[in-house]
Order: structure tokens, then C-alpha cells, then sequence
């Protein structure tokens, strides 16, 4: 053998070995890819509780606060992949955002809102559910609260994991009703504030449904199906995203900005109507512009929804982080000052720290675990494109105000899931009108098989049903769980 073939067989099995070692690298790294979100989870909630160490200083309850902390950390983690994905999954599903983009904002907006306004709902998680003063003691308070925060956490974790999107908000409610019952029996429970809990069930989704549809139906009739689309989109587009600044307006008026200042319905609407006048007449310019040069068809229709559909959504995040990192640390919020201070019965207050914990990680929730429920929400139970994803944002602030003014406590996660569900059933119902109608005019055309129709259905039957089973038992499922939580931290303290 010559010395040339001799080199050439080694770099020939050098090359293999190469190959093999690459191929192990590559398959390191798959196998160790679904570690990576739960280790950095993990180091997250040593860290929170770290903080909270630092924070609270040295106490007879400093290791509950300690505990507290790293179990609040955890919640916030799981509102993070599991409801902010109602905010940015029609955005992703239409194509206007990429998933990294949608994350990007809705990390800035959520932690925002979370830090310059969050905090009022507080009051309600732990006040509002079950009467203080019936709990015989701050250490039976703080053992609820601890229950209903845990519970909680997994029960939404559990959700996420099924790949629902279920309301973090009844979660916690169910928590702390459950450890309540444990702690002091059923009249401990406001009863009437969890009738009209359970009565949300029904209303945020269909009133969510329906102002999806509504404006879905509006869409189609003045602008898809008129024979000059882009005319008809110069006229009614401005007047939509006016709409929507007006709707938002209100919406952050009143939802986002009771931390800084306590604005009622009238005046909030006045702000939301003066704000959606001013957009409007700014859009009209904007939007003759924009559809310069764009074909009288569907496709070009949608980039003049791709902006307001981002603006709407990082709108939402802000909204959402100002009022749900409460049911991440207001249980926590309510155990630190109990811990502080003996006092259970009266206003919570928020420490900042608490408040850090609740922002960062709905942020680092959303990071690592958020793409499965964005991707279920987006393009799983019907397809989106941005008018259809336009309306479901539009919806979910519209109908939060309207709530609002009737005095109805609703989920967001319900309102924003029930629009897709209303713009997705809005569609079969106008396919199958508008195939009726093709063939009475052209009266040849075949009636399609039942299995055909079936299969044609615009909407994912089972996800449909999947989530909805997670929402009627997300409260009793997490009440139950927290009953337990407490019955057995009471055996291990007592």
C-alpha cells in the first residue's frame, strides 16, 4: 500500500469518526433540549426565593415567605406559557407576527404592564373569595393562601401540559375557595362573588364569540365581498383601527391604570371615544397610502391589518400584565404582609420585589414554555388570517369594557378563546350559506356527502371540546386540590 493510499484510508475513517461524533453532538443536544426550560425554571424559583430571603429579613416566618416566594415564581412561570398565548396567539396564527417577534413584545408589554399598573386585582384573590376574619388565625391564613397558590400552579402546568388554555384567574379562585372550605367550612366562601365567577364561564366566551363574529361578518360585507376591495378597505379600515384605539383606550383607562389613577366607565369611555376619533382621522391618510398599488383581491387586504393586529396585541399584553400578575403574587403578596406584620384582615399591599418576581417570570413562562398554547391558539382550532385575528383582538377588548359596565367578572383567557371560536363557527356558518346559494343559482351543482362536510368543518372539534371541559373543571378541580394541599400542611404544622 502506498503512503498516499494509507493517508487517504485514514482520512477516510478520520472523517467517519468525525461524522459519528457530530451525529452524538446533534443528538446530545435533542435529548437534552426538553431539559433546558424546566433547568432554567428551576433556577429561576432558587433564585425568587433567594430574593424574597434578602427582601424579608429574618423572621419566625421567613422560610414560609421563602417557600412562598419560589411557589409564587412557579405560578408565574405557568401564567406565562399558558395565558399570554391568548394575546399573541392570533397574531402568530395570521402570519403578522413570527413567534420569536411575538415573544420579544410580549415580554416588554406584559413585564410593563405588570410594574406600572399591576396590582389591583390583589384585593379580590385574597379578600374577595373567602372572609378573612373567619379563619381563626394569620398562621391558618397564610397555610390557605400557600394551598391555593400551589394548587393553582399545578393545575394550570397540568393544562398547559394537555395543551389548553384555561383562565389562571379561576384557578387561583378555585385555590383559595378550597383551602378556605378546608380551613373554616363552606361559609367561609363568598358565595355570591362565586356565582358570578361561575357565570362568566358562559358569558366571556359567547359575548367574546359573538363581538368576534360580528365584526368578522362586518369585515366581509363592507370590504371582502364588494367589487372594488381596496376602495371599500381606504373607507372602512380607518374606521376599524379607530374602533379598536377607541376600544383600547377604554380598556387600559379603565383595567390597566387603577394604580395610577381611578377613572370610572363614563369617563373612560369619553377617553376611548375622543382617542378613536383622533386615530381615525390619522388613518385615513395612512391607509390611502399603504394600499397604493395593491390588486383589487383578498391577499392584499391583509397587510392593511398586519399593524393595527401587532399594536392590538402588544395593547392586550400590557392590559394582561397589569391585571393577571396578581394571580401569581397575590397570594404571595398576602402571605409576606400576614407574615410581617400578624394582619390578614385588611388591605394588601405589594412589595415591589413580589411584583419583580410576578413580571420576570410571566416573561421567562412565556420564553421557554409559551410556542405550544400560541400554536394552539393561533392555527390549531381554526385557521386565522389578520382580519379574522383583527376581530378576536378587537373582541377581547370590547368586551371586557362591556363587562365592566355590567359588573361582570370575566377571564380573558375565555373572551379570547371564545373569539376564535366565534370567528371560526362565523365561517362555517357563511361557507355553508354561501354554498347554498351557488347552488340555488346554479341549480346543477351536487350536494356534498355528509362525510365531505364533516371533514370541511372550519373548526377543530376536539380541541373545541377539550377546552371546554378544561374551563367548566378548572375551579372544582383546583379547589379540590387545594383542600388537600391544606389538609396536609396543617397535619405537618400542627
Amino acid at each position: 500500500m502506498s503512503n498516499n493510499d494509507f493517508e487517504a484510508g485514514n482520512l477516510e475513517t478520520l472523517d467517519r469518526d468525525l461524522g459519528r461524533l457530530s451525529n452524538l453532538e446533534i443528538a446530545t443536544a435533542y435529548a437534552a433540549r426538553p431539559m433546558v426550560g424546566p433547568g432554567i425554571s428551576l433556577v429561576f424559583i432558587v433564585l425568587a426565593s433567594l430574593l424574597a430571603a434578602v427582601f424579608f429579613g429574618q423572621s419566625s416566618n421567613t422560610l414560609v415567605v421563602i417557600v412562598a416566594a419560589g411557589i409564587g415564581a412557579y405560578m408565574a412561570l405557568n401564567i406565562g406559557a399558558n395565558d399570554v398565548a391568548n394575546n399573541m396567539g392570533p397574531a402568530v396564527g395570521a402570519g403578522a407576527l413570527s413567534m420569536g417577534s411575538a415573544i420579544a413584545i410580549a415580554v416588554v408589554f406584559e413585564s410593563a404592564g405588570a410594574l406600572i399598573a399591576g396590582g389591583d386585582v390583589v384585593k379580590t384573590i385574597a379578600k374577595g373569595i373567602i372572609a378573612p376574619d373567619s379563619l381563626p388565625t394569620a398562621q391558618v391564613f397564610i397555610w390557605a393562601m400557600l394551598a391555593a397558590l400551589l394548587s393553582a400552579a399545578l393545575w394550570v402546568n397540568l393544562a398547559t401540559w394537555v395543551g389548553a388554555p384555561v383562565s389562571t384567574t379561576h384557578s387561583v379562585v378555585g385555590g383559595v375557595m378550597g383551602a378556605g372550605i378546608a380551613a373554616a367550612g363552606f361559609a367561609a366562601v363568598n358565595w355570591p362573588t362565586m356565582t358570578k365567577i361561575a357565570a362568566s364561564w358562559v358569558i366571556s366566551p359567547v359575548l367574546g364569540g359573538a363581538v368576534a363574529a360580528a365584526f368578522l361578518w362586518f369585515i366581509k360585507a363592507r370590504i371582502i365581498y364588494q367589487p372594488d376591495k381596496i376602495a371599500a378597505a381606504r373607507k372602512w379600515v380607518p374606521v376599524l383601527v379607530g374602533i379598536m384605539a377607541g376600544a383600547f383606550a377604554s380598556y387600559l383607562a379603565l383595567k390597566g391604570l387603577k394604580k395610577i389613577i381611578k377613572i370610572d366607565i363614563t369617563t373612560s369611555l369619553m377617553i376611548g371615544a375622543a382617542i378613536g376619533i383622533a386615530i381615525w382621522a390619522i388613518m385615513i391618510p395612512v391607509i390611502k397610502k399603504q394600499s397604493e398599488g395593491l390588486e383589487n383581491r383578498n391577499k392584499s387586504l391583509k397587510i392593511l391589518f398586519g399593524i393595527p393586529l401587532v399594536v392590538s396585541a402588544a395593547l392586550l399584553c400590557f392590559a394582561h400584565g397589569a391585571n393577571d400578575v396578581a394571580n401569581a403574587v397575590g397570594p404571595l403578596a398576602a402571605i409576606v404582609q400576614a407574615s410581617q406584620s400578624g394582619d390578614f384582615t385588611h388591605a394588601i399591599s405589594i412589595p415591589l420585589w413580589v411584583m419583580v418576581i410576578g413580571a420576570l417570570g410571566i416573561s421567562f413562562g412565556l420564553f421557554l414554555f409559551g410556542p405550544k398554547l400560541i400554536r394552539m391558539v393561533g392555527s390549531q382550532i381554526t385557521k386565522l388570517n389578520p382580519m379574522r385575528a383583527y376581530c378576536v383582538a378587537l373582541s377581547a377588548a370590547i368586551t371586557v369594557i362591556v363587562a365592566s359596565w355590567l359588573g361582570l367578572p370575566v377571564s380573558s383567557t375565555h373572551i379570547a378563546v371564545g373569539g376564535v371560536f366565534g370567528v371560526g363557527f362565523f365561517r362555517e356558518w357563511d361557507a355553508t350559506r354561501r354554498m347554498k346559494k351557488a347552488r340555488i343559482d346554479v341549480p346543477t351543482l351536487p350536494e356534498q356527502p355528509t362525510e365531505e362536510r364533516r371533514r370541511r368543518k372550519l373548526v377543530r372539534r376536539s380541541h373545541f371540546l377539550t377546552i371546554i371541559a378544561a374551563w367548566v373543571i378548572t375551579v372544582p378541580a383546583a379547589a379540590l386540590l387545594s383542600a388537600a394541599i391544606f389538609t396536609v400542611i396543617s397535619l405537618i404544622s400542627g
